[in-house]
């Protein structure tokens, strides 16, 4: 199991007050791992030594500029965001900055909110960076770091298998995550897959948002102050307190009210919040992994879900595929289920035929793998033993077979002939669209077709008779 990367800030400045002072605004502002250097020549040699992530650099230093220090930077680590900081406030320096690649310029004395804004910015988009090229390295190589933390997930689909491979590459994150998809797809099994692989040493705790009102959302998530209410008569600390450390997963987070979503949105941008009835603010460090299977577009075009919220909750996102659309796992979901089904009613578990899964990969599973679990639970029920059957499937043996690949108005050929063509017909289209081509000259098209020519005349007397 890995554990999250430290980000480790860089400050350069030949005044040690300044560093001093920029250093403990950061700590006071959850930013840890701040690093200062006062001798500039020293800059360069730290951060081939040292993991670093961002760099604060002023632009005014004896020894080695700022200007000579961040040209090196950008050419040899363009990784890494440089925010410059200087008393010359001019238009000119600040063009000449960000012409050579400075994430940020800021003009001393620096207003400590927009420090603060430009440094979690430059982290942000620091770890966004490292985060794709571990992704990139992933997808080329095809392993996983940590593949206990899948065990749980049954599966032999390769959309599958890149959703854990983008898991491993936000791990470290603690920015939040939204999980979309059908209902009984999987979205909750991910969830804590992404808890696993972070690492963190709190726990996995989640909270069901669908038909919370306000005040049962509220009282939930961040508990009440004794007295707060009627009834009020101990403290409740609530579920983000219970998190802390770990991971909150707030499951049908689209159902959400507009009152709640507010609420939400500050303990994400702020990582604060209050108990009800308390004046008392506290601090969250638990990482937010959400999950809808709603349709963000149209609910923030409805104006039922707030388009801040959203992007707040989407700094990593991924879909999960409905079981239509990896049909490879029906196979080995249905031995899985039927070997632990039969198990836990002390029957002898039941063989699954190829026809019977085959049968089944027909059905488009509208409730997903959840009903695909019911399925398999009743025919396991109701078995006494034997090789599972059709029969024990008395939906999927009603049910229409399912064309294979689902050939419809979409699929090119079907545009092209109305439906799906035999193998003469697309010859015949083929041979007919190249004499066109060449004007009715046998030889270009044969050529263009791969034939000789004798063939291609042959083929077009046989289409004459």
């Amino acid at each position: 199991m890995s554990s999250p990367t430290q980000q480790h800030m860089l400050l350069v400045d030949d005044e040690p007050g300044i560093l001093t002072e920029v250093s403990l605004l950061l700590a006071s502002s959850d930013v840890q791992q701040v690093a200062t250097l006062s001798d500039s020549r020293n800059v360069l040699q730290y951060v081939k030594e040292h993991k670093v992530t961002s760099v604060i650099l002023d632009w005014v230093m004896p020894h080695v500029t700022g200007a000579e220090i961040l040209h090196a930077l950008t050419a040899e680590h363009p990784e890494i965001p440089v925010i410059v900081m200087t008393a010359m406030g001019d238009v000119e320096t600040a063009v000449a900055c960000m012409q050579q690649g400075a994430f940020d310029f800021l003009t001393k004395p620096v207003d400590p909110s927009r420090l603060v804004a430009s440094v979690k910015k430059a982290l942000q988009v620091s770890e966004l960076g490292r985060q794709n090229l571990m992704l990139k390295d992933y997808l080329l190589a095809d392993t996983l770091r940590n593949p206990d933390a899948f065990a749980g997930i049954v599966t032999t689909s390769k959309k599958m298998r890149g959703i854990f491979q983008y898991i491993e590459a936000i791990a470290s994150s603690r920015l939040p995550v939204l999980i979309t998809g059908e209902t009984g797809a999987g979205k909750e099994l991910l969830a804590r897959a992404v808890h696993e692989v972070s690492g963190v040493p709190g726990p996995f705790i989640s909270l069901n948002a669908a038909g919370l009102d306000d005040f049962m959302f509220s009282d939930t998530l961040f508990g009440h102050k004794k007295g707060a209410f009627t009834g009020a008569d101990s403290k409740r600390d609530g579920l983000i307190a219970a998190a802390a450390g770990g991971t909150l997963f707030l499951d049908e987070i689209g159902d959400l009210n507009l009152a709640s979503q507010i609420k939400l949105l500050r303990l994400l941008q702020e990582r604060e919040y209050y108990r009800i009835g308390s004046d008392l603010l506290l601090k969250s460090d638990a990482r937010i992994v959400a999950a809808s299977n709603m349709d963000f577009t149209a609910l923030r075009a409805a104006g039922s879900f707030r388009n801040d919220l959203y992007f707040r909750l989407c700094a990593h996102e991924f879909r999960v595929p409905p079981l239509r659309e990896r049909l490879e796992d029906v196979g080995p979901l249905v031995d899985y289920f039927a070997h632990n089904i039969a198990l836990e009613q002390g029957k002898a578990i039941p063989a699954a035929p190829h026809s019977v899964i085959a049968a089944l990969a027909q059905y488009r599973f509208p409730g997903n793998v959840r009903e695909l679990y019911n399925m398999v639970h009743h025919a396991v029920t109701c078995n006494d033993g034997q090789p599972l059957a059709l029969s024990d499937f008395p939906g999927i043996a009603a049910a229409p077979a399912r064309p294979p690949q689902s050939v419809d108005a979409a699929n090119p050929l079907f545009a092209l002939f109305g439906k799906f063509p035999t193998v003469l017909q697309v010859e015949e289209y083929l041979i007919a669209e190249a004499m066109k081509l060449t004007g009715g000259n046998q030889t270009q098209a044969a050529e263009l077709l791969g034939l000789t020519r004798p063939t291609l005349n042959k083929r077009l007397k046989q289409e004459r008779q």
